[in-house]
């Protein structure tokens, strides 16, 4: 079977134990997201005071019709946190160069104090050129994280992952609390600047903040999974809409793990509202809001069917396909059988422009991938 080669829109690292010790003062590290494993199927990560449970995923053996085992879901990878045997999965999957987001750097919004935010995002940014990005500049890119208590702490990081060489930044879908919401003008030197420098913005779905149980009782999983997603529409709607992205026409918005056929539909939800509602519309808009979406926000997928016919037929380039590595909602073990699946029946320029294409345009730095 013919090898497809991929860039992937999302994946994860996990941090050593501990990053923070190695990297903050102890003052400082003892209060950073940590988390400790108290039963076989959960564990409770600690924040600066706060403490959050939560259930760990079951490894099941699964078998193909031969009886031969195929994969084990639960079980991390082997370069879940090292990044040499990474490369190696990477390799083997045929996934050339990713986007590379925290793990417990994700839980930074939990805290409340703005010097250990400023100061972690800062060490931590500084740790990724160093750990990941040094082995593969050509491949691995690391998402910055982002100090989100002060907007002028924010704008001050940008400045600094620019100049160390980093290319996105991780924002959450949902701000601190007490913090303006994503669509208020208090955010704009924030947008200003990552146009200028030239960084992607990074919204990885399931960062809205609280209790990731919504729901509960029948359904529940698959209704909680499915609520995740909504956060990077709520999120890229708001950055439309408000005019942020017409303001900033360079400035682009990578929204990952969230699918991509929601796109079209919101952005004729959108221009619908803003043709019908005209009267009550605040700002008025350079373009419709469709437009804008389509123009400077991508989306990444793992296994959805829908997404290469987003691109092949609703005439939405911006698809990233995305492996998810090292999750268990991810294509590890079984991402050629993907990929083929996805793109067997696809025209080559929808294959090219989801598996590469995309990517290649939020990041021309990173390298080719090798031939087929």
């Amino acid at each position: 079977m013919e090898k497809i080669w991929a860039n992937s829109g999302d994946s994860h690292f996990l941090e050593p134990p501990d990053l923070w010790r190695q990297i903050l003062p102890p003052s400082l590290a003892e209060r950073m997201p940590r988390a400790e494993k108290v039963a076989e199927d959960e564990e409770v990560v600690h924040v600066d005071g706060e403490s959050f449970r939560r259930k760990l995923p079951k490894i099941v053996t699964r078998k193909d019709a031969d009886g031969l085992t195929i994969s084990e879901l639960g079980a991390r990878p082997p370069g879940a946190r090292d990044v040499k045997a990474r490369m190696a999965d990477l390799d083997h999957e045929g996934v050339w160069a990713e986007v590379v987001y925290s793990s417990l750097g994700l839980w930074s919004n939990y805290i409340k104090d703005q010097r250990l935010v400023r100061e972690a995002a800062k060490a931590q940014n500084e740790w990724l050129v160093s750990e990941l990005k040094s082995v593969a500049p050509d491949r691995l890119v690391p998402a910055a994280q982002m100090p989100l208590l002060s907007v002028d702490d924010a704008v001050v990081e940008v400045g600094h992952v620019a100049d160390i060489g980093l290319h996105i930044i991780s924002l959450p879908t949902g701000v601190a609390p007490g913090m303006p919401d994503w669509h208020r003008d208090d955010w704009e030197p924030l947008w200003a600047a990552a146009e200028e420098a030239g960084v992607v913005v990074g919204f990885h779905i399931g960062t809205d903040g609280g209790d990731p149980a919504v729901f509960r009782g029948p359904g529940g999983a698959v209704l909680n999974y499915v609520e995740t997603t909504y956060g990077g529409q709520r999120v890229a709607t708001k950055l439309v809409t408000s005019g942020a992205l017409d303001r900033h026409p360079g400035l682009k918005l990578l929204i990952s793990e969230g699918g991509a056929s929601w796109v079209p539909f919101l952005g004729d939800r959108m221009n619908e509202g803003y043709r019908q509602h005209g009267m009550f519309v605040r700002p008025t808009l350079s373009r419709l809001p469709k437009e804008i979406l389509y123009r400077q926000v991508y989306a990444s997928f793992q296994h959805d069917e829908s997404a290469p016919a987003t691109c092949a037929v609703m005439g939405f380039d911006n698809v990233m396909w995305g492996s998810d590595y090292p999750h268990i909602e991810g294509t590890y073990g079984h991402t050629q059988k993907t990929l083929h699946e996805l793109f067997d029946d696809q025209p080559e320029t929808v294959r090219r422009r989801v598996t590469v294409g995309a990517f290649k345009e939020l990041f021309p730095h990173v390298s080719d991938p090798p031939s087929a």
